[in-house]
């Protein structure tokens, strides 16, 4: 898990676009649903809890870019503040008790491991800005989602492609037609998600995908204008505010 963080940080497209994730302003309730599948219902609390456990790492960048040791974000303190988090969105407990599919656990040990393994980088005395960015969490922790679900489910951020600055974030065919068709309809519900079966490479899938809009935070590397370069690098998309920016796309493979 080391050597892939220091491999993430050390790319420049990975700091460019993490700057997407750290400000996505999204109301981070769970839509309310009728759903009786659990896997639609797991889906809902598995996106909320991700992105609530990403929410600590955004608002902690400053803590994170001081220079110095023995700072609070340890894993226990993450997984922590990502239950609360997920509290104040969805307005119950996390219920770890009622987890059909082992994905609560798996998601809050995929964010334990990941917060374990930055330790060194989170308090190296000598380095300001970490590049420990919430996209570049989210990245880590969906590879150790994956693996501590079995392969058995998957999740990444994406975005519609004028937005995508790192390869890793494109959208397959599937989250393509969701964003284009769907999530980018001036009638489409303001963050509702969509889910369904679908293959993904032939083998059968449930997917489920959570819009994400831009805030006004995340203007400052993905506004206006287009073209002039931001604080990491790279060339600003001309975004606005409130415009569909992102995604959250999960799998549960059959």
């Amino acid at each position: 898990m080391k050597s892939m963080l220091q491999h993430i940080l050390g790319r420049k497209t990975a700091l460019i676009c993490s700057t997407m994730a750290l400000f996505f302003a999204t109301v981070i309730a769970v839509v309310p649903t009728a759903y009786a599948d659990d896997k639609a219902a797991s889906a809902d609390e598995i996106t909320v809890l991700f992105r609530a456990a990403r929410t600590v790492i955004s608002k902690n960048q400053g803590l994170i870019n001081e220079q110095g040791t023995g700072k609070i974000l340890t894993a226990d303190y993450v997984v922590g503040e990502a239950k609360s988090n997920f509290k104040k969105s969805s307005g119950h407990d996390l219920d770890l008790a009622n987890d059909p599919l082992g994905a609560k656990a798996a998601m809050l040990s995929a964010v334990a491991k990941v917060m374990d393994n930055a330790q060194p980088l989170i308090n190296d005395p000598d380095k300001g800005f970490k590049g420990f960015l919430p996209a570049i969490f989210a990245r880590l922790v969906a590879t150790s989602f994956g693996k501590e679900t079995g392969g058995k489910m998957k999740i990444k951020l994406t975005a519609p492609k004028k937005y995508v600055r790192n390869r890793g974030n494109r959208p397959d065919s599937w989250e393509s037609n969701v964003i284009d068709t769907m999530f980018s309809a001036s009638g489409y519900e303001k963050g509702k998600p969509f889910f369904e079966n679908a293959d993904i490479k032939g083998k059968p899938a449930f997917r489920y995908i959570l819009p994400e809009y831009y805030g006004e935070s995340c203007l400052g590397c993905h506004g206006g204008p287009a073209g002039e370069k931001d604080i990491t690098g790279g060339k600003k998309e001309g975004g606005k505010l409130g415009e569909l920016g992102g995604a959250i796309s999960l799998a549960i493979f059959d």
